[in-house]
């Protein structure tokens, strides 16, 4: 398996390293199976790697193993080439050098915000690693990189859900730890808040030179993020990628599946090429392999819709959502089943169409 350095551009080579994960395995007592199980991971100075995967996939339990919230049973973890877990070694959270922002983000309903954000500063103050004078400048500098310069006294009722977010942002990056955790960090925002903020906190920890990881189940969230990705199914890691690497060439149906949405039809190799129920697909069209036959992955945006008389072979749009720049649209074939397309071309609901299948060159995927 690849790690995130392998996958990050060629000056990656050059960075430090920040994290590595040696196959980590968490196992609870109530499980059959680990909640992680057997991940190994590299993550260098300044990239963010997205943990993206449904519900239930142990993303989250491993954001927590590397924070020091869990204790795996096997493997260990290094934090800027020292170890803290494993390898004889066992460092509690606050010793970490890790900034956590929280889904809920965790903020005192009854500290403001410079309050707030100097409460991960204290405990330096008492081990005299910093000053008052010092954790004033910090916590200065952090409120106005979040962009809240002006908010320091007030509370957190008093903000709105973004700038809750910005002031958590704040409290994980005041301490310049090493490694910035997230945990679903936009997950209870509104849309048009979370689409920009995704970008702002991108941002803000490039602009410091900040690594970062983050969990979510939202695929577009991760895509636009992250210069790695790592697909979790079942505890495991089934793929790390850049973003490209992971929508152009999944590693397996499921995250063609889960990632992209993908639709997939039955194809069988002949010497014209790939024959489909949707017509016939050139060889040239499809990525290298052996097998003759399969369920031959295509993407939403690679089904072009034509209208078409009514008659005995054409198809009904039988639902449209409307996403802004396209539509996207619901085709039930009587044997493929449902079939999703995105255009920019509007149909309506009811209408008759044929759908002619458009990719790019080598761009399709078979899979048994």
């Amino acid at each position: 398996m690849p790690t995130a350095s392998q996958v990050s551009d060629s000056t990656s080579t050059v960075l430090a390293t920040v994290l590595q994960l040696h196959q980590v395995t968490k196992q609870y007592h109530q499980q059959t199976v680990p909640a992680i199980d057997q991940v190994s991971l590299q993550l260098h100075q300044g990239e963010l790697l997205a943990l993206l995967g449904p519900s239930g996939c142990g993303k989250t339990t491993l954001l927590r193993t590397i924070a020091g919230f869990e204790t795996p049973e096997r493997g260990w973890i290094e934090l800027a080439q020292q170890p803290v877990c494993g390898q004889g070694a066992t460092v509690p959270p606050e010793r970490r050098d890790v900034g956590i922002v929280f889904q809920d983000y965790a903020l005192f309903p009854h500290l403001c915000v410079f309050d707030n954000v100097s409460f991960g500063l204290k405990h330096l103050s008492r081990h005299r690693r910093l000053s008052n004078n010092q954790i004033q400048t910090s916590v200065k500098e952090a409120i106005h990189l979040v962009g809240l310069a002006g908010f320091e006294r007030r509370y957190p009722h008093e903000l709105s859900g973004g700038q809750q977010q910005r002031v958590a942002l704040a409290r994980a990056l005041a301490p310049r730890p090493s490694l910035v955790l997230l945990d679903e960090p936009f997950s209870n925002l509104d849309v048009q808040v979370r689409l920009y903020l995704r970008q702002e906190v991108r941002s803000i920890l490039k602009g410091v030179g900040a690594s970062g990881i983050f969990v979510t189940h939202d695929q577009q969230e991760a895509l636009a993020i992250a210069d790695t990705v790592a697909v979790m199914r079942a505890g495991r890691i089934e793929q790390l990628g850049s973003p490209e690497e992971i929508y152009e060439q999944p590693a397996s149906k499921f995250i063609a599946d889960f990632v992209t949405q993908a639709n997939f039809i039955q194809a069988h190799r002949s010497a014209e090429g790939w024959q489909t129920i949707l017509g016939l697909v050139d060889d040239s069209m499809v990525q290298p392999t052996d097998q003759g036959s399969g369920s031959l992955m295509l993407r939403q945006e690679e089904l072009h819709l034509e209208s078409v008389d009514t008659n005995e072979t054409a198809l009904v749009i039988c639902d449209r959502e409307f996403l802004g720049r396209e539509y996207k649209y619901t085709i039930v074939h009587p044997t493929e089943g449902k079939l999703q397309a995105r255009t920019p071309a509007r149909f309506d609901v009811g209408q008759s169409v044929k759908i002619m299948i458009k990719p790019h060159p080598a761009s399709l995927r078979v899979f048994i």
